[in-house]
């Protein structure tokens, strides 16, 4: 496959999963409701979007650390208020 095809494959898949949470993240701020959020799944994906970027950082691919950093940012913006939400309960 041609590198550039690659690349611009790449692209649209980092930009489509980056952009994938944003409205969640929207949501959860405005409405401050996340209480049919998973505390577990929120706390797996993160952890695996921090080893994808680490992952990224090994194969030097930049739109990978970019891509995985905003969404790693939109999912902490979420487990973080799901994380207050479960505390402040009780």
């Amino acid at each position: 496959m041609n590198s550039m095809i690659g690349e611009i494959i790449g692209i649209i898949c980092c930009t489509c999963t980056t952009l994938a949470f944003l409205p969640q993240a929207i949501k959860s701020i405005i409405t401050k409701n996340v209480s049919g959020l998973s505390l577990t799944m929120y706390i797996i994906y993160c952890s695996g979007l921090v080893f994808w970027i680490l992952y990224g950082i090994y194969l030097q691919s930049l739109q990978m650390i970019i891509s995985d950093t905003i969404t790693l940012l939109f999912s902490s913006i979420i487990l973080f208020m799901i994380i207050k939400s479960r505390f402040k309960h009780k």
